[in-house]
């Protein structure tokens, strides 16, 4: 893990499973350069955009988790990038669950302080019938609730289960508490992405600037 200029970091995590090249940049803009691997870094677009405020380029192997994680960075206004080669060979646990691990981790140290922070943020967000809240608190304490009632055994090419084990791993990487439930919603690819998107939306009002420089939210006068 390396901390860089800015609210950003960049990571490489290699374990039998897995192997994870991770830039993460929580204000949008330029990326930090990540240091070469043997990681496979061609772009694949089907989860690729790039603007003037925002660099996202992800391929973790699996087209649905690819989508949920272009959502998350888009909605939240990071820049991201991630390669994850895993053992697909024996199913998507290790992959999709190791990238949220990454993905918290660099979360936590682009953060760095939640002094100067909203460090609350909450969100309600629609994707045609469904329906989805999420609730986070970047209080160093990492807990989870994750509720999305999804049906179906997969979507595409990712087990539906991991969708919340996801969402766990990443509260337990960052050091962030998190609900996040859908309300409704009969389709299940409408309901997992309302919620990734009403995560994102409410990461964004907690890692909101409030002006108040030095000032850490909480009575205990430290959380990170």
């Amino acid at each position: 893990m390396a901390s860089t200029e800015g609210r950003s970091a960049t990571l490489n995590r290699d374990t039998n499973e897995t192997k994870i090249k991770l830039s993460l940049n929580l204000d949008g803009g330029a990326l930090p350069a990540i240091e070469e691997t043997g990681v496979n870094c061609e772009q694949k677009s089907h989860a690729a955009q790039s603007s003037k405020s925002q660099e996202i380029d992800i391929d973790t192997g699996i087209g649905f988790l690819d989508h949920m994680l272009h959502a998350l960075a888009k909605h939240a206004g990071w820049s991201l990038y991630i390669r994850t080669r895993g053992d697909l060979h024996i199913d998507d646990h290790h992959s999709a669950e190791d990238t949220f691990i990454a993905l918290g981790s660099a979360f936590k140290s682009a953060l760095r302080t939640t002094s100067g922070l909203a460090r609350f943020g909450s969100a309600y967000a629609p994707l045609d019938e469904a329906l989805s809240r999420a609730v986070i608190d970047l209080s160093n304490r990492p807990f989870s609730v994750i509720n999305l009632e999804l049906k179906r055994e997969k979507i595409g090419d990712l087990s539906t289960e991991m969708l919340p084990h996801c969402l766990q791993s990443f509260a337990q990487g960052a050091g962030v508490t998190l609900h996040v439930d859908c309300i409704r919603g009969e389709n299940d690819h409408h309901r997992a992405e309302s919620a990734f998107k009403a995560l994102a939306c409410a990461i964004r009002m907690a890692c909101a600037k409030t002006g108040r420089e030095g000032e850490v939210p909480s009575t205990k006068g430290v959380l990170f």
